[in-house]
């Protein structure tokens, strides 16, 4: 590796160290998501159990009010919120559905997928350049999901499609986050998709409401908290270091949600789930790096973006 390319990596104001340090910060907070949601939301209809997430979770949007107000939103702006955040309603809902429906490990390794899905989209409506390697890439990690979900050798459940549709829907919604960010700040792209979720997740909700136990909704609140906490942990570790750099640590994600879903869940350890995200995880990581190298910046947003 040149000089020139090494710095396009590592800068001398980076601190690699803390960088890394946050991420693993950021994957316990959403590890302690996926348990939270699997203990309290296991006998709440999914979109219920999410729009208590985030109806629970608006105190923190509190701070990004006043620069909403003053975005200078258009009508055209607000179609595109609007529809960003239609995308990630279903998104999520369709999370909180395979997380009560599979192990915790598989929807940890196939959220993996979502990045891959948004460098295909990108390439496809955006006009970016998908060059060799990057399709190759994209392979290894479409047969890390087949190796994940084993179609012909196991029975695919309604958990596995869900995941698998959750992840375009989130790709599709972090494509329209990048029209946006072009214009808006991070507050403002937050709070905007916060407030437009919980409104897409309501009538959804009311459908099949049913009257939550005071410990569902402490659990849920907690939801909020961890997934708010992992958020900004994240975004202190992207500002400490490269995304190259915090990357491949998200695949300590994986090995505690493995951990979890033994111990505490009574789930078996699958090797393929670990063989499969473990392939997808290194086909994102070269993605990401490869940008970095080419063009100084992540197309695609690392998994944990995704995340509720």
């Amino acid at each position: 590796m040149t000089a020139a390319s090494h710095s396009a990596v590592i800068k001398p104001e980076d601190r690699p160290t803390v960088g890394v340090f946050w991420m693993v910060v950021t994957g316990l907070c959403f590890v302690a998501v996926t348990a939270l949601v699997k203990h309290f939301a296991r006998d709440l209809p999914a979109a219920q159990s999410a729009f208590m997430r985030y109806a629970l979770g608006a105190v923190f949007i509190l701070p990004m009010l006043r620069p909403m107000l003053n975005a200078g939103i258009t009508r055209r702006d607000l179609g595109i919120f609007v529809l960003r955040g239609g995308a990630h309603t279903i998104g999520v809902t369709l999370w909180f559905f395979s997380m009560t429906a599979i192990p915790i490990a598989e929807v940890t390794a196939m959220n993996y997928m979502s990045p891959v899905y948004v460098t295909l989209g990108a390439a496809f409506f955006l006009g970016e350049k998908l060059a060799f390697r990057r399709i190759a890439a994209v392979l290894v990690a479409l047969i890390g999901a087949l190796i994940i979900i084993r179609p012909g050798v196991r029975e695919v459940s309604a958990g596995h499609l869900a995941m698998l549709f959750a992840g375009l829907v989130f790709g599709a919604s972090y494509l329209i986050t990048k029209i946006l960010s072009a214009r808006f700040s991070a507050a403002v792209i937050v709070g905007m998709l916060s407030v437009t979720v919980a409104i897409g997740l309501f009538p959804l909700a009311m459908v099949v409401w049913q009257p939550p136990t005071a410990e569902q909704v402490f659990g849920m609140f907690l939801v909020a908290c961890f997934a708010t906490a992992g958020h900004y942990t994240m975004t202190l570790a992207f500002a400490a270091a490269p995304v190259t750099v915090t990357q491949p640590v998200t695949f300590l994600q994986l090995i505690w949600a493995v951990l979890l879903g033994t111990l505490v869940f009574h789930e078996s350890v699958d090797i393929w789930v670990i063989l499969g995200g473990a392939l997808i995880l290194g086909a994102v990581t070269f993605i990401t790096w490869r940008e970095a190298m080419l063009k100084r910046r992540v197309v695609a947003p690392p998994h944990v973006a995704t995340k509720v």
